[in-house]
């Protein structure tokens, strides 16, 4: 369920407190935060954050795309570590069939060509 239109979006005090007090500066060091449910406004463009993850916290730099959205959508909290091993060397192989090349002892999905030279006539007559 989205949050209401009269409450206006949810900004963190605190964060906003850090933005303008760094608002001024060129050369500012990122904000950190664990407010991944803040959410971006204006005022947050240009600036860095460090967003925490729930293990290491993700620099991100505050661009105009990103106004609206929330904090915690630009920093992913879990990792995907890929198929089974099963699945990578059904992939594998797959790969190896359709370039032609295949290991010794595999058996193979290519079929031998059957196909006669085409330079030579087939029937002939003398």
């Amino acid at each position: 369920m989205s949050r209401s239109v009269w409450k206006g979006p949810f900004v963190d005090p605190n964060l906003l407190k850090k933005v303008e007090k760094i608002k001024g500066q060129t050369n500012a060091a990122p904000i950190k935060t664990w407010s991944r449910k803040c959410t971006i406004i204006p005022e947050f463009v240009g600036h860095s954050f460090l967003i925490y993850n729930g293990k290491k916290f993700i620099p991100i730099k505050i661009s105009d795309e990103m106004v609206g959205h929330k904090l915690g959508e630009f920093s992913p909290t879990r990792q995907f570590s890929g198929h089974t091993p099963a699945d990578k060397k059904a992939a594998q192989e797959a790969a190896q069939v359709g370039t032609g090349v295949v290991k010794s002892g595999a058996k193979s999905a290519v079929k031998p060509s059957t196909e006669k030279n085409k330079s030579e006539p087939e029937n002939e007559k003398k």
